[in-house]
C-alpha cells in the first residue's frame, strides 16, 4: 500500500495535513447508491475518507448496467448496496466500507437515531417528504446533510445544517495584509531609516516597494491635511508622483509600487463582512460556545483594544524587487508583529475560556495561530431548514428568479423538481416514467406546477411548455453523465464541509444540462 503522503500528494497541496486528517476521521453515510450516489462516494473514497456506509434496499437490475459503472452483469439480482460497496472498497483499501441492505425511507421512518453516528450524510434521489424528515433528524443530531439529485438533464445539490464556520476560506483574490495605509511603529521606523535621496541609483532600484509606498504616503499625508488619497484625481496624482521618480530610474521596484498603490488607498480597519461576524450574537460566549466563537470573542476584544481597529497581522509579504538583506529585514518586521498579535489574542482566548468554565488550554496554539492568520477571511454559513424552504421559500427572491431571463430556466427546473414529487405522491409514478399517457402526464404536471406556484404566492406565474415537456420526457431517469457531474459537485462540497476549508455553496445548486449552465438559488 502506498504511503499516505505519496498517495494523497496532490490533494495535500490543496488542503494540507490538517484537512486530510479531518477527512480520514470522517464517517460518511450514503442513502441510495444509484449513479448519483455512487459517483459522489467514489470521489470521497479516492480522497481517503475514514469510513463509508452504503444504505440501499434495492437489487441490481439490467437497467442499472447502463448508468452505473460500479455494477456489471454478474451483479444483476444481487444487493446493489453490497455490489457498490465492494467496488468502492477496491478503489481504496484504506477506507472502511460497509453496507446495509435497507431502503433509506424505511430507515428514516423507523430508526432516526441511526444517523447520529455519522459526520455527514449524503442523501440522493430522495423525495420531498423524506428530505424534510431526514433534515429534522440530522439538524437535531448536529450531523451535516447534503442532498443530491439528478433527474434527466437536470439536477440539484443542497447543503443543510444549522451553522458552518470557516477559518481557512482561501478566497481566490484577497488584498495582501501589508498595512501600507496604517503602518505600525516598527514598520514606520524601518521605512524612515532608508533615505531615498542619499542612496546611489543601484541601491535605490533595490529598495522594496513597501518602503517606497510608505514614504510616499507619509509625504502625501503631510501635504494633504493628514488624509490619504481618496478621490479618483488624488489617486491619479499619487501614481504620477511615483511615475516621476520611475522615469528617472526606470526601476522595477517603482513599477511594482505603481501597480500596488491601490493598497495605500484601501480603507483602514476591518471589512463589513468581518464586522458582521463580530456583531453576531454568538460572539457573546458562554460554556456552550464553540471554539470558533470563543476565538471570535477574543478577536473582537483585540480589535477594540490592542489592534486599534485592525485585525491581527497575517505576517507574510509577497515577493518583490529588493536586496536580500532588506527583504529579510522587512519579512522579520512583519513576522514579529504577527507573532506579537498572536500572543495577545492567545492570552485573551485563554482568559475567555477560563471565564466561561472551560479548560484554558482546550484550544491549541496551532488552532489560534491559524485563526489569527486568517482572521480577515472568516466565514459563517447558515442554512434554512428544508421544511422552511419547502413551505415558505423567500418570495421576493423566487419572484426575482422567475422574471429574470438568466435564472428563469434554473428556477423552472427547481419548481418542476418539487412538482414531480407532488405528482408522484398523487399518481404513484413520475411524469413520463412509463410508456403511453405522455400528453396526460404533461397536463397533470402543468396543473401541479401551477398549484405549487400558487401555494408560494406567485399567482399568475407560469413555466414554459418546453420545460414541462422536457421534464416529462426525462421520465425520472438518472443519466450517467449528469449523475457524475452532480456527484462531483456534491463530493466537492462534502470535502469543503469536512476539512472546514473553502466556502461551501450558500443555496440550492441547480444544473441545467440543456443549456450547460449551473446556478445557485437562495430560497
Amino acid at each position: 500500500m502506498a504511503e499516505p503522503k505519496t498517495k494523497y500528494d496532490r490533494q495535500l497541496r490543496i488542503w494540507g495535513d490538517q484537512g486530510q486528517a479531518a477527512l480520514e476521521k470522517a464517517s460518511i453515510c450514503l442513502l441510495n447508491c444509484g449513479p448519483t450516489g455512487s459517483e459522489t462516494l467514489k470521489n470521497l473514497v479516492l480522497g481517503g475518507v475514514g469510513s463509508i456506509t452504503v444504505i440501499d434496499g434495492s437489487k441490481v437490475e439490467l437497467g442499472d448496467l447502463g448508468n452505473n459503472f460500479m455494477v456489471d452483469e454478474s451483479s444483476v439480482g444481487q444487493s446493489k448496496a453490497k455490489c457498490v460497496c465492494a467496488f468502492l472498497q477496491e478503489l481504496n483499501d484504506a477506507v472502511k466500507a460497509k453496507f446495509i441492505e435497507e431502503y433509506p425511507v424505511t430507515l428514516i421512518e423507523t430508526n432516526p437515531s441511526f444517523f447520529s453516528q455519522f459526520t455527514l450524510v449524503v442523501a440522493t434521489q430522495l423525495m420531498e417528504d423524506s428530505m424534510v424528515k431526514l433534515d429534522r433528524i440530522c439538524r437535531e443530531a448536529n450531523v451535516i446533510l447534503i442532498f443530491a439529485r439528478s433527474y434527466g438533464l437536470t439536477g440539484l445539490v443542497r447543503i443543510s445544517l444549522k451553522e458552518h464556520t470557516v477559518v481557512e476560506s482561501k478566497p481566490d483574490h484577497f488584498l495582501d495584509d501589508l498595512r501600507l495605509n496604517n503602518p505600525w511603529p516598527e514598520l514606520k521606523s524601518f521605512a524612515e531609516s532608508i533615505d531615498l535621496d542619499a542612496q546611489d541609483p543601484v541601491a535605490l532600484k533595490h529598495t522594496p516597494y513597501v518602503v517606497l509606498l510608505i514614504k510616499m504616503a507619509e509625504q502625501w499625508v503631510k501635504s494633504h491635511g493628514g488624509s490619504l488619497p481618496s478621490t479618483r484625481e488624488e489617486k491619479k496624482e499619487f501614481k504620477e508622483l511615483l511615475k516621476a521618480r520611475m522615469v528617472a530610474l526606470d526601476g522595477d521596484n517603482y513599477k511594482e509600487a505603481i501597480e500596488a498603490s491601490f493598497k495605500v488607498f484601501a480603507p483602514r480597519g476591518i471589512s463589513p463582512d468581518l464586522q458582521q461576524i463580530l456583531n453576531d450574537s454568538c460572539a457573546e460566549v458562554d460554556s456552550n460556545s464553540s471554539d470558533f466563537w470563543v476565538m471570535v470573542a477574543a478577536l473582537k476584544d483585540f480589535i477594540s483594544n490592542e489592534g486599534g481597529g485592525e485585525a491581527p497581522l497575517e505576517g507574510s509579504i509577497p515577493d518583490m524587487t529588493s536586496t536580500t538583506e532588506l527583504y529579510v529585514n522587512l519579512q522579520n518586521i512583519y513576522q514579529a508583529k504577527a507573532e506579537a498579535d498572536f500572543l495577545v489574542i492567545e492570552q485573551r482566548v485563554r482568559n475567555i475560556l477560563k471565564k466561561i468554565g472551560k479548560d484554558p488550554l482546550s484550544i491549541s496554539k496551532t488552532t489560534i495561530k491559524s485563526f489569527c492568520r486568517n482572521a480577515r477571511k472568516l466565514k459563517v454559513c447558515r442554512y434554512r431548514s428544508i421544511e422552511n424552504e419547502i413551505n415558505s421559500p423567500i418570495l421576493p427572491e423566487l419572484q426575482k428568479y422567475l422574471t429574470d431571463e438568466d435564472y428563469s430556466t434554473a428556477v423552472g427546473f427547481y419548481i418542476l423538481l418539487r412538482a414531480v414529487d407532488r405528482f408522484a405522491a398523487n399518481y404513484n409514478s413520475f411524469p413520463g416514467q412509463f410508456d403511453g399517457g405522455m400528453d396526460e402526464d404533461i397536463s397533470r404536471l402543468k396543473t401541479t406546477a401551477v398549484g405549487l406556484l400558487s401555494d408560494f404566492g406567485c399567482n399568475g406565474s407560469t413555466l414554459t411548455e418546453d420545460l414541462i415537456n422536457e421534464i416529462c420526457r426525462f421520465g425520472a431517469s438518472e443519466l450517467h453523465a449528469v449523475s457524475a457531474f452532480i456527484g462531483g459537485i456534491a463530493s466537492q462540497e462534502v470535502i469543503k464541509l469536512i476539512t472546514r476549508q473553502f466556502v461551501p455553496m450558500p443555496g440550492t445548486f441547480i444544473f441545467n444540462g440543456i443549456d450547460h449552465k449551473s446556478q445557485i438559488l437562495s430560497l
